[in-house]
C-alpha cells in the first residue's frame, strides 16, 4: 500500500535518508510507549491518579482477563501479553491519523510479532515440561505418533501464518479504506464515522492477537494427554 504523504518520510528525505516507513513508525510507537511509561511511573502513589490510573486500569483489566483464561500460571507470560497488546493497539491506531502509517499494515511487522509468539510458545513448553514437551506432538497413543507428528508440526507453523495474515490483512484494509474515503471526500470530517469504526477494529485486532497468544501459551504449559 502506497501512502502519498508520510510526515516522517518527508522529514527524512530532507536529510537524504530512506528508512522503510513501517520501521520508522515502529520507532515512533516505541518512543511513545517509553514516554508514557516514564510519565506514568514518575510519581507512583498508593492512590493512583492521572497516567498511573489509566495504566493500572489497562494492565489490571488485562491481567484479570488473562488469569481467568489461563489460570494463575498465566502470570508467567503476562509481561509479554501486556506489552504486545499495547504495542499492537497503538500501531493500529496511529494509522488513523493523516500522515501517519500503521506499522501493522506491513506484513514484516505482523510476521515478526507472530514469530515472537511462536518462539515464546515453545520456550514455555520446554521450560515447563523439558524433553517431555515432545508428547504434545505425538498424539494420544504411540501407534499414531508417525501420523500426528507431521500434522502437529504443520499446525504449529500454520499459527504463524494465521496470526500474520489476520492482523496484516485487517489493518491494511482499514488503512486503505480510510485513505480512499479521505481522497474522495477531500475533507477530514467526511470519513469520521469510518474512523470510529477504525478505532474499534484496531482494538479488536490487538485483542484477538493477544487472546490467541494466551491460548497458545496456555496449551504449551498444559500436560499432554
Amino acid at each position: 500500500m502506497e501512502h502519498p504523504i508520510l510526515f516522517l518520510d518527508v522529514i527524512l528525505s530532507k536529510f537524504g535518508v530512506h528508512i522503510p516507513p513501517h520501521v520508522t513508525y515502529s520507532w515512533v510507537i516505541m518512543a511513545i510507549l517509553i514516554g508514557l511509561g516514564v510519565m506514568a511511573t514518575r510519581r507512583i502513589s498508593l492512590v493512583p491518579a492521572g497516567g498511573q490510573n489509566v495504566f493500572e486500569l489497562i494492565v489490571g483489566g488485562l491481567e484479570e482477563f488473562m488469569v481467568e483464561i489461563t489460570g494463575e500460571e498465566g502470570r508467567a507470560f503476562f509481561p509479554y501479553i501486556a506489552t504486545v497488546f499495547v504495542y499492537i493497539a497503538l500501531c493500529n491506531l496511529i494509522g488513523l491519523v493523516p500522515g501517519f502509517l500503521s506499522p501493522t499494515a506491513n506484513i514484516n511487522t505482523t510476521l515478526s510479532l507472530a514469530l515472537c509468539t511462536f518462539v515464546y510458545t515453545h520456550y514455555l513448553g520446554v521450560k515447563y515440561h523439558g524433553v517431555k514437551y515432545i508428547k504434545h506432538f505425538l498424539g494420544p497413543i504411540p501407534a499414531l505418533a508417525p501420523l500426528f507428528f507431521p500434522i502437529e508440526i504443520i499446525g504449529h507453523f500454520a499459527r504463524v501464518l494465521s496470526l500474520t495474515l489476520r492482523l496484516f490483512g485487517n489493518i491494511m484494509g482499514e488503512d486503505l479504506v480510510m485513505a480512499i474515503l479521505l481522497f474522495l471526500a477531500g475533507a477530514f470530517l467526511a470519513p469520521l464515522p469510518m474512523m470510529f469504526l477504525g478505532v474499534f477494529t484496531s482494538l479488536v485486532q490487538a485483542f484477538v492477537f493477544t487472546l490467541l497468544s494466551m491460548m497458545y501459551f496456555a496449551g504449551s504449559m498444559e500436560h499432554a494427554h
